[in-house]
């Protein structure tokens, strides 16, 4: 007799996870909307809460693949805005956007950005970008929030007085750092949860609006965001001498 325990349970994994790819309801959204993945309703439902994006504003999708948010922005910018993606992927062309293949965090895929954007300064900051997932939480984890900071550092001179940055994060160890790292140039910052996500999932969309370019930034928003994770990390380490942010700079705790 053969051993086919084995087999069933896969089979029978498999079968359930069909069946709920089936089932979602997004997905099927999307696909009769023309959409390319259940993404692009994550950003219809932050577009409806905050209005980030406007009529002619121009636009960088940061992670665009599979072009879900491209499509959703080029409708939202209508025909006299500007749409540019960046992705390591490729994907299909997206009418009315213009999409990029190339590490964002690269000097020679930042200067293809800044050669489409032709002096022009961007209203809106969207990114959905993950990295490459290693099945290591912690890690993973790290990478996403430095991934978040270094989209910033190259962006952030780049948008214009009260634009906007959306982007993905993940609950979880340095979300709080990341978010303190990056509110002295904002107005406003706060999490959402789109009804789009799955309920499984721990992301949380982190919403930044009314960019104050006016505040100093003295250090990147990443080695700002590494200090303080450090300091929380390490307590025993930085209790005599711990850096603290303030809106304007790092200054050493008296």
């Amino acid at each position: 007799m053969y051993d086919i325990s084995g087999l069933v349970w896969g089979h029978t994994v498999a079968d359930h996870w069909i069946e709920n790819h089936k089932r979602d309801s997004w997905r099927r959204q999307a696909k009769s909307s023309g959409y390319r993945a259940r993404s692009a309703f994550k950003l219809l439902q932050i577009q409806e809460k905050f209005k980030l994006i406007r009529d002619n504003d121009v636009v960088l999708d940061v992670g665009c693949h599979p072009g879900g948010w491209a499509q959703v922005a080029v409708e939202l910018v209508g025909d006299d805005g500007v749409v540019i993606g960046v992705d390591l992927e490729p994907c299909q062309p997206v009418e009315g956007a213009i999409l990029l293949v190339g590490d964002i965090t690269e000097s020679v895929t930042q200067d293809r950005v800044l050669s489409e954007l032709d002096g022009r300064d961007i209203n809106t900051i969207v990114s959905d970008i993950s990295p490459d997932i290693t099945g290591n939480w912690d890690i993973d984890q790290a990478v996403a929030m430095t991934l978040v900071a270094d989209v910033l550092d190259f962006s952030l001179d780049l948008l214009c007085k009260g634009g906007s940055f959306t982007t993905k994060i993940f609950q979880g160890v340095g979300i709080e750092e990341l978010i303190t790292a990056i509110k002295p140039y904002f107005s406003d910052v706060r999490r959402f949860s789109p009804m789009a996500s799955r309920n499984s999932s721990s992301e949380v969309y982190l919403v930044c609006r009314n960019y104050m370019p006016w505040v100093k930034r003295d250090v990147t928003i990443r080695s700002t965001y590494e200090t303080l994770l450090d300091v929380k990390l390490n307590p025993e380490e930085t209790d005599t001498d711990q850096q603290v942010y303030t809106s304007f700079k790092l200054r050493r705790k008296k």
